[in-house]
Order: structure tokens, then C-alpha cells, then sequence
């Protein structure tokens, strides 16, 4: 690895876009979560897919590690350069190149926000559904294969990405899927992509698929004795065919961090919050049937929300909700890790994870897409509390033992990183190999986004 000789090329090639400025670099050592900084050795901020070709082609020559980055919210360290290289700062290529109305498709650059292509499709009568909360990019939403509070109705980016245009570890652009809603033309090489975390290629731009505006929404909040009275709930408005947009679940210790946080009054009782999308009439009655439902599970205080900016109150409680609980303990740090099962495993799979928090003496607040099966644990800790940080790690382990021994799986859409590799022999075991002999097929060298997913290279 010649990491001098591959600044000095991208300098001549690229001048003011490359950055080596301390404060920069600093910057994208960051992670959202608990992993300490590890600044790369030069971030560039390319505006063309040529340049990206550019970038990667001279990295491949000087064997120099490439990592993406978009808005640096990932929860693993999937962002962050471990090996030092280079890192892609996907913020100048924030374009909205197309969308086709009538095809209900839309083509972006990996920069753009889901806030800001929503924004653009104000007019048009269609939105892109994905939400994981944070105002993310949709590269970086497309590599971690993220979802969110609308998953349940809309589905994930694996759902809603019909087709990319990426560049290789070689430098060369390639393009997947088309505006098609299905094709059964040779492998899923689209599918391959979303969910690599960058280990594979570097997303360049984007097929997406939107939806159309509902003619009504109805939100609320519906207080519970228990999680697992909520959870019922869940179940059964589900088993009922509701076809609800949005279903999460805050535990009570979420609630009192909300309450503090974000001016709330919420009862101090685990809450489900939920969104209805259809007709004036059809959000109606599905509003009075969850309410039957909620009742028989020992519901009360519904607070049912019409109105736009009623409904934004309720949902920018819950997208606060990571930093909300990171305030109830200034200083923390937060292991932010997500599990999910099946519906039917979900109590006993919070009620066990819940148990066995306290056991350990470890705060952790929980909430999480209970449609879905999915869940997260924001564990708290002091990072230069060695006893602590150990604590918490083991609770964080018990957790995905728990999910695979229920039928589910490690992450439900934080993705793996390095935060989570040493889960992937038990979930998969030789299929995590086979995910390595793929990188290694397609990164011989080894460039992109090394150390992260697959097997460590021996």
C-alpha cells in the first residue's frame, strides 16, 4: 500500500476536491455509535461518476483502501476508514437526475436525501417511503440496506431500489436492473449490491421506486400496561390484515426519555405509536378497529392526530428518540444494536432482552418497528469504563444468541460493519464464506471498504 504516491495522483487529477485538512479528516473518523475515531489519510468529494472511476482506478493502482461515505450516520462503523485510506464524500453529487412520473420511478445520485427527493416530489402526487429516521443518504441507505417506521407497509431499500449504476474495484462503471418492475435476467447483480456496505462497489446512482401520496394519514399514541400487551396488539392487528403504515414501540424507558427531551407527557407506560395511509373512510375505520384491538390488550389514552402538523410532532418524537435517550445519560456513549424475529418470538424476546439488562446493570432503553419483528437496545455506557463497556458488550452478544435461537437474525437493518462481524460465522455459517469468496472474486486487492462483513482475508 502506497498511500503518499496515491494522494499525490489524486491531487493532480482532482486538485481542490481532494481534502488532507486535519478537521476534515477528523470528521469522518466519526461514528454515530461507540467506535472510537480512525480519520482516514484523504477525503475526496467527487461531483461525476468519471471522477469516482477516477478515484477508485488510482487507489486499484497503489492498493489503497476506499471507503464511502454519505451523511456518516451508519450504526457499525461502516462509514469509517479502520485500515486508513481514502475516504468518498458523496455530498457533491446530490442531484435528482430523473423522475418519470407515470413509471412512478425516480433516478437520483447517491448524495441526495430521502428529505431532500421528497422535497423535490412535493409536486408530483409520489414520495419515496423508506424512513430509518435520520435524514440519511440514499447511497448510504441503499449499502446498509436500510428500512425504518414504514417498513411494515412499504417495505425496505431492498424493496425500493430497481436498479444502480456502481464502480468496481477495477474502475469500471456498471449498470443493474432497469426501470422494470420485475426481470428474470440472469443474477440479481442489484440485489448483490444493496446491502454490501460498499465492500463490493461504490453506488454511483440510483433506480428508485416511489409511491403514491395517501389521500388521508391518521397517526396516534396508544399507552399499554406491558410490552408484551403491546406487542399482542401488534400481532393481532396484523393477523386482522390492518394494513398499517407505521407500527413502533417505545418502552418505558424510551417514554421517559422522550418526556424529558423532546416536552412530552406521555404516561410512563411502554406506548405503541402507528400511522394509517388510504382513504378518508378507509383510514377511519382502520383507526376504530386498532382501537378495539388495543382496548382487548389493555389500551388507553389514544391521542388519534389528522393533522399534518400534529402528526410531525409525534413522528419527530420518535426520530429523536437515539438522541433523547443519549441525554438521559450526558457523557454516555451509546452501543446501538438491533435484532429481529419473527412476530411471534417478539415479546419474549424483548421481555428476556429486558430482563437480562437489568441483570447486568446495564441501561437500555428500548424501541423499535415492531411490524416487523425488529427492535433496537440503545445500551449506555462510559466508554473509559472498561467493566462497564465489557457489561454491555455481553448483554449486546445474549442478544443476538437470543434472535438466532428464536428463528431471527443479528441485525434488522443496522447492518454489520465491524460492529457486528463476530456474528456472522452463527447466523451463517459456511454462507459467510461464500460471501467472502465474492469479495474476493470481484476485490481481489482488497480495496473497498476493507475489514468490514466478510471473513478478514488470511
Amino acid at each position: 500500500m502506497d498511500t503518499q504516491s496515491a494522494i499525490v495522483d489524486l491531487l493532480s487529477s482532482l486538485g481542490q476536491q481532494v481534502s488532507l485538512s486535519k478537521s476534515d479528516l477528523d470528521l469522518h473518523g466519526q461514528s454515530e455509535s461507540y467506535f472510537p475515531p480512525s480519520p482516514p489519510d484523504a477525503v475526496v468529494y467527487p461531483e461525476t461518476t468519471a471522477q469516482v472511476a477516477e478515484i477508485v482506478t488510482i487507489c486499484a493502482r497503489h492498493r489503497v483502501p476506499v471507503v464511502a461515505w454519505g451523511t456518516g450516520t451508519s450504526l457499525e462503523g461502516q462509514a469509517q476508514a479502520i485500515q486508513g485510506g481514502v475516504v468518498v464524500d458523496f455530498t457533491r453529487m446530490n442531484r435528482v437526475v430523473d423522475v418519470a412520473q407515470a413509471d412512478m420511478t425516480a433516478r437520483v445520485q447517491p448524495g441526495v436525501t430521502r428529505e431532500a427527493l421528497n422535497e423535490e416530489l412535493r409536486a408530483t402526487g409520489l414520495f419515496f417511503p423508506v424512513d430509518p429516521g435520520a435524514n440519511a443518504s440514499l447511497g448510504g441507505m441503499a449499502s446498509t440496506r436500510a428500512s425504518g417506521t414504514t417498513a411494515v407497509r412499504y417495505g425496505t431499500m431492498r424493496d425500493n431500489v430497481l436498479g444502480l449504476e456502481a464502480v468496481t474495484a477495477a474502475g469500471e462503471v456498471i449498470r443493474t436492473g432497469t426501470r422494470a418492475r420485475k426481470s428474470a435476467s440472469g443474477y440479481d447483480l442489484t440485489g448483490l449490491l444493496v446491502g454490501a456496505e460498499g465492500t463490493l462497489g461504490l453506488i454511483t446512482e440510483l433506480t428508485l421506486r416511489l409511491s403514491g401520496q395517501p389521500e388521508a394519514i391518521s397517526a396516534a399514541v396508544c399507552a399499554f400496561e406491558t410490552v408484551t400487551d403491546a406487542v399482542e396488539t401488534v400481532i393481532d392487528t396484523i393477523q386482522c390484515g390492518l394494513p398499517m403504515a407505521r407500527i413502533e414501540l417505545m418502552d418505558t424507558d424510551s417514554v421517559c426519555a422522550v418526556n424529558g427531551y423532546s416536552d412530552m407527557q406521555l404516561p410512563e407506560k411502554p406506548h405503541l405509536l402507528l400511522e394509517f395511509h388510504g382513504t378518508k373512510a378507509g383510514v377511519a375505520e382502520q383507526a376504530e378497529t386498532f382501537g378495539d384491538i388495543a382496548t382487548d390488550h389493555n389500551g388507553s389514552g389514544f391521542d388519534w392526530a389528522t393533522r399534518p402538523e400534529a402528526r410531525t410532532a409525534l413522528w419527530t418524537m420518535r426520530h429523536n428518540a437515539y438522541y433523547a435517550i443519549l441525554a438521559a445519560r450526558p457523557g454516555a456513549r451509546a452501543i446501538v444494536t438491533d435484532i429481529c424475529v419473527p412476530i411471534s418470538k417478539l415479546a419474549e424476546a424483548i421481555e428476556a432482552t429486558r430482563a437480562d439488562l437489568v441483570d447486568a446493570g446495564v441501561p437500555g432503553p428500548i424501541l423499535g418497528h415492531v411490524g416487523d419483528g425488529n427492535f433496537h437496545a440503545i445500551l449506555l455506557v462510559d466508554t473509559n469504563d472498561p467493566t462497564e463497556l465489557s457489561r454491555a458488550k455481553a448483554a449486546a452478544d445474549r442478544m443476538v444468541e437470543r434472535a438466532l435461537a428464536l428463528g431471527g437474525t443479528a441485525t434488522g437493518e443496522h447492518g454489520i460493519g465491524v460492529g457486528k462481524l463476530g456474528y456472522m460465522t452463527r447466523e451463517h455459517g459456511a454462507g459467510w464464506t461464500m460471501m467472502g469468496a465474492l469479495k474476493k472474486a470481484l476485490d481481489p486487492q482488497d480495496i473497498l471498504n476493507p475489514g468490514k462483513l466478510v471473513p478478514p482475508r488470511t
